[in-house]
């Protein structure tokens, strides 16, 4: 029996070390470095699972940096950069690194001057003397050693991660919360970090752009649409003010989605989705120009009211067609969360399912009465 429970709690003992120790390992100060590398001071940074470590020499204004990013593929670009005269990506200084073509690590430093760069070598605006890169066990490592500018200890850093194309150039990194939130501010001097919310009011009109135009566009309108097929041969007028109330809700909240998305596209300086930005226009033009008609609308009995009614579908059948496109296009921009995407075919399919049957003489209220007479 003794030897029964000495086993369990071995077993016990080894499961607790074995959990222990990955965590242990996943911060800055217990780390210990394959070349030996000691640093005086180090952080762990927020997001992205990235770790930053230094070492400061005052006389000669000098650093030397590990800067450390875990569970990374290696097929994917790391970078860590200072801004020394501005905040955020656009100015700064950075040291990235990566696997080439034949798996060996490489590192080399790159000025970002426009949210469009493909981080290509370049020179830094300040002195870099040494800089290289190695990868193990999913864990990319950027030792560097540069010359701060003068009297300048307190920088303002950025790091990030992004795919590695087939033509092995640098792609995007993701705008997720957790890429937009990757900066801070270090002194190297005193060894203080501060993570920055830089990116969390973006991120929050990000999703206020996303929720507002997924309800308005890819909604509301749709349902305005199936208001029309189902109910518009009762007799009571009630059915057009539903249809009419829907489609005014809609247009006007997909007016402020769009607003917003102007807003984020002028600050984003080069980060443009043409397509999506362009959809997002033509569906403004063509739900402005559906208002146009509904108060311009013939009477019962004029000669154009048919070709009015066809002209009044055609647009509001593109208008269903443009917006469910756009939302899965904002949808893989913003990187949602499977189930929001899942939820939205749902009602897609749904919306078809429904607007097929409307044809059906069964599904409607007054021609059910007519085809079963």
């Amino acid at each position: 029996m003794e030897d029964t429970i000495s086993l369990k709690f071995l077993f016990f003992a080894c499961a607790l070390f074995h959990f222990l120790v990955p965590s242990l390992a996943q911060t800055c100060k217990s780390y210990v470095f394959l070349n030996q590398n000691i640093y005086r001071s180090c952080n762990d940074l927020e997001s992205l699972d990235s770790f930053l470590h230094w070492n400061y020499n005052q006389p000669t204004n000098t650093v030397d940096i590990a800067y450390r990013h875990t569970k990374i593929a290696p097929q994917r670009w790391v970078a860590w950069a200072v801004n020394p005269s501005g905040k955020g990506m656009v100015g700064s200084q950075a040291l990235v690194a990566f696997q080439n073509a034949a798996g060996i690590s490489y590192a080399h430093t790159s000025p970002v001057t426009s949210y469009n760069t493909r981080l290509e070598n370049g020179d830094l605006s300040f002195q870099v003397e040494t800089v290289s890169a190695e990868f193990a066990n999913n864990e990319m490592i950027i030792y560097a050693k540069f010359v701060l500018p003068e009297n300048v200890t307190r920088v303002n850093h950025v790091w990030q991660d992004g795919p590695v194309n087939e033509d092995y150039s640098l792609g995007r990194h993701a705008l997720d919360a957790d890429h937009l939130r990757s900066m801070g501010v270090v002194d190297f001097l005193s060894g203080q970090v501060v993570t920055t919310k830089g990116g969390s009011s973006r991120l929050s009109l990000k999703k206020a752009h996303g929720g507002i135009n997924m309800i308005s566009w890819g909604i509301l309108l749709p349902m305005g649409m199936l208001i029309v097929r189902f109910m518009r041969e009762w007799e009571n007028p009630s059915w057009f003010y539903a249809h009419v109330i829907c489609q005014s809700l809609g247009y006007t909240a997909g007016i402020v989605g769009a607003a917003i998305g102007f807003y984020l596209g002028v600050k984003s300086h080069g980060i443009q989705y043409d397509a999506h930005k362009y959809i997002g226009i033509v569906l403004l033009v063509l739900g402005f120009i559906q208002v146009l008609a509904g108060i311009l609308r013939p009477g019962v009995d004029h000669d154009r009211r048919k070709q009015w009614k066809i002209f009044h579908l055609v647009i509001g059948y593109l208008v269903i067609i443009l917006s469910v496109t756009n939302n899965f296009t904002g949808f893989l921009i913003l990187k949602a969360m499977k189930i929001w995407m899942l939820t939205y075919v749902g009602f897609v399919i749904l919306f078809f399912v429904l607007l097929v049957l409307s044809f059906n003489p069964i599904f409607t209220c007054k021609k059910a009465e007519e085809a079963s007479a």
